[in-house]
């Protein structure tokens, strides 16, 4: 009986063991379930299936029995879906009751091309999503396998998604294409997991991709990846999508890898509720090259390219706040590497910009006589918001050593100046200080300090003459320096000017300085409303610190200075008159002599000097050229007159010399002739030279006529000089 009964056990396991091994592999053919699977399947799911064979089959990892069909035909939406096989598992006890339940079905895809999703797509969301698809990528495989959960009532509980997608091609933007596109998913019905993501453009390489969709309760998206870009040739076809960075088309070259993360979320209609993108990286090599050299009002050269090298970059964009920060290295037209820092964080349309760069090229700033030469390192700090039409720069400094020159609280408009706090000026030349005043700008611009640096002290009266930055200005003003320090070693002390600045340009001043021991400067300037003419005059006891940056001048010394004008914005016309001074040692004057044989006079004029009793200068000036209608200097041992014009590219000076020579004396005590010829009055001086001077600059060359005489207009300039003397 046992034996019977170990015989009964051991069959009983050998036809469950084939059983299993049989369903396991080859499984049970059946057509008993086809038409309840599609009706259950078909209810409620908008899925249709054809079914043929169907075979019972057990899986041994679920320790689960389950009907599989190969090559059905499934129905999504009227469209097609190429299968290899489904399998659907079923709750047996359910058969038993005669109500079968389908627990899960897992459909194993075959590929699918582009074409199908696209046909699929049309009932996917959000819309946009469906266009992007449609209308944006031209080729792509998707590989998967979908298993849908469905509950007692046969309608879809969850589902899970896995596969991949290969060979995606595509255009996201106008010349932006997508090539090489791959990726694998996993899907169910809260979330969605990309990973390996791996795709380029001709330019930008991306890596390392993931990314994590929410679906339930609300949409929102998580994605990190790497970005490798190198845009050998610019970033000109991507400025109709980044328009608001106006140098985009000088960039030549920009090359470097990027972290990026990607969060966005939506609301339950698929719009937009909150974003933030950040990044970090570095840009190996960029380059920026300018068509047009550009000028700027600070430094001293034109930016013709600039480079930057190992530089980091992160960026930080969301619905709350948006931030840029870059720092590295830059060469500036193929100078020397210089460190720089740019941060700049922006909102509604107003960036905060903080930008901090060394410069080691020449900084000159003429008005205040300060240079930095080329070597020495300046620290350059900027600090300004930004909006559409306006800049406010909160802070400008620029430091080199014990050097500092700092502007605060800037705003211009649309280009032009419209409102300064102060300006704090603090520098030292050769070890000493030779600036150090504020500026403040209120109802009142007020300058008050210690000390001035003036190369040129009538540039205090032009500042902003022809400087469309300024053009807006209107302010009354008030200068109270203890010491300028004039050009020649000269001070300047206790100088005091009001005055009245109109669009940008003085129309009134009153002014007053001491050059101490009883020597005074006087300036002032008015404005004729009904001619549109300003008349400047300008009283110096001292003449050469007013005169040090005209090259004609050169080698004189002492004498009293007058100059009035008449000007406006085109033109104007002078007058310089100069009193009791002498010329030393001035080279034009030297050669002149030398060339005329008048030794005597040369040994003179290169030694002590030649003494003149006065100098009168009439002289107009339009656009570049400076016309010289008269220039009368008269002095014991000789006298000259001269006209000529001079212009940047050419001077041409043509005169008369008359030196007071023995013969002239002779001549003028001959009774009755020596009368008509020279009056009295005149007492010498019949014979004269005459010269020119002509040559492009530093190339001037002097000649003189041998032939010796006098001009009646040249009589009649001494006798009218002489009468007003008299």
């Amino acid at each position: 009986m046992k034996k019977v009964f170990l015989v009964l056990i051991t069959l009983v396991f050998i036809s469950i063991i084939f059983l299993l091994t049989l369903l396991t592999t080859i499984g049970i053919e059946t057509n008993k379930f086809n038409k309840i699977i599609s009706d259950k399947i078909n209810k409620n799911n908008q899925v249709k299936l054809e079914l043929e064979t169907i075979k019972f089959k057990f899986d041994i990892n679920q320790i689960s029995l389950f009907l599989e069909t190969n090559n059905p035909k499934i129905f999504y939406r009227e469209v097609i879906i190429p299968a290899k096989n489904i399998k659907v598992y079923i709750d047996f006890l359910s058969i038993i009751k005669s109500d079968t339940k389908i627990e899960k079905v897992i459909f194993n895809l075959k590929q699918i091309n582009i074409n199908q999703i696209k046909k699929l797509s049309k009932s996917f969301k959000p819309s946009n999503f469906t266009s992007f698809i449609n209308n944006n990528i031209k080729e792509g495989k998707l590989n998967t396998e979908i298993e849908i959960y469905l509950n007692k009532e046969n309608s879809l509980n969850n589902f899970i998604a896995r596969g991949s997608v290969t060979d995606v091609k595509g255009e996201i933007f106008k010349d932006l294409k997508l090539e090489d596109t791959k990726f694998s998913f996993f899907a169910d019905k809260t979330d969605i997991l990309i990973q390996n993501f791996f795709s380029q453009t001709q330019e930008i390489k991306i890596e390392d991709g993931d990314m994590k969709i929410n679906l339930s309760p609300e949409i929102a998206i998580e994605t990190n990846f790497k970005t490798i870009f190198n845009f050998n040739n610019g970033l000109k076809k991507y400025s109709t999508f980044i328009p608001d960075i106006n140098f985009i088309n000088n960039i030549t070259n920009v090359n470097g890898e990027q972290n990026n993360n990607l969060n966005l979320s939506f609301d339950k209609t698929y719009k937009l509720k909150n974003y933030s993108y950040r990044s970090n990286g570095k840009i190996f090599n960029a380059k920026l090259n300018f068509k047009t050299p550009m000028d700027n009002n600070l430094l001293k050269e034109q930016f013709k390219d600039i480079s930057f090298s190992n530089t980091e970059v992160r960026t930080s964009f969301s619905s709350k706040k948006n931030s840029f920060d870059i720092s590295g290295k830059y060469t500036l037209n193929k100078s020397k590497p210089q460190k720089f820092e740019i941060e700049n964080i922006f909102k509604n349309k107003i960036s905060n910009v903080k930008v901090n760069f060394d410069y080691d090229n020449i900084v000159e700033l003429d008005f205040i006589n300060y240079k930095k030469e080329k070597g020495d390192t300046s620290n350059i700090f900027l600090e300004f918001k930004k909006r559409k039409n306006s800049i406010e720069i909160d802070k400008l400094n620029i430091q080199e050593g014990k050097n500092l020159i700092q502007l605060n609280g800037i705003k211009l408009e649309n280009k032009k100046f419209v409102k300064l706090e102060k300006i704090l000026v603090k520098t030292y030349e050769n070890g000493k200080k030779n600036n150090d005043f504020i500026i403040s700008y209120g109802k009142t611009i007020k300058i008050n300090g210690e000390l001035f640096d003036a190369k040129n002290l009538p540039k205090i009266i032009s500042i902003s003459g022809n400087n469309k930055f300024f053009s807006s200005l209107n302010k009354e003003i008030e200068i109270e320096l203890k010491t300028i320090n004039a050009p020649l070693s000269e001070k300047l002390k206790n100088f005091r000017l009001i005055g009245t600045i109109k669009k940008g340009k003085f129309i009134k001043v009153s002014s007053k300085g001491d050059f101490g021991e009883n020597n005074f400067l006087d300036i002032s300037l008015k404005n004729n409303d009904k001619n549109k003419k300003k008349y400047l005059e300008i009283y110096s006891d001292l003449t050469k610190p007013l005169l040090t940056e005209y090259s004609f001048f050169n080698g004189l010394s002492g004498g009293k200075l007058i100059y009035t004008s008449i000007f406006d914005d085109e033109s104007s016309n002078s007058k310089l008159k100069i009193e009791n001074f002498k010329v030393i040692n001035a080279p034009g004057l030297v050669k002149l002599l030398s060339l005329a044989d008048l030794g005597g006079l040369s040994d003179l004029a290169a030694g002590e000097g030649i003494s003149f009793d006065v100098l009168e200068i009439n002289m107009e000036k339009s656009k570049d050229t400076l016309k010289l209608n008269e220039i009368l200097a008269l002095g014991p041992s000789i006298s000259v007159l001269m006209e000529g014009y001079q212009n940047p590219s050419i001077t041409s000076i043509r005169g008369t010399l008359v030196p007071a020579k023995t013969l002239n004396k002779m001549i003028s005590r001959i009774p009755v002739l020596g009368d008509i010829i020279i009056p009295k009055e005149i007492g010498e001086g019949l014979f004269g030279i005459s010269f020119k001077m002509k040559g492009p600059p530093n190339q001037i060359k002097t000649t003189i006529n041998p032939i010796r005489t006098i001009t009646p207009r040249f009589i009649q300039k001494i006798v009218d000089k002489n009468k007003k003397t008299k």
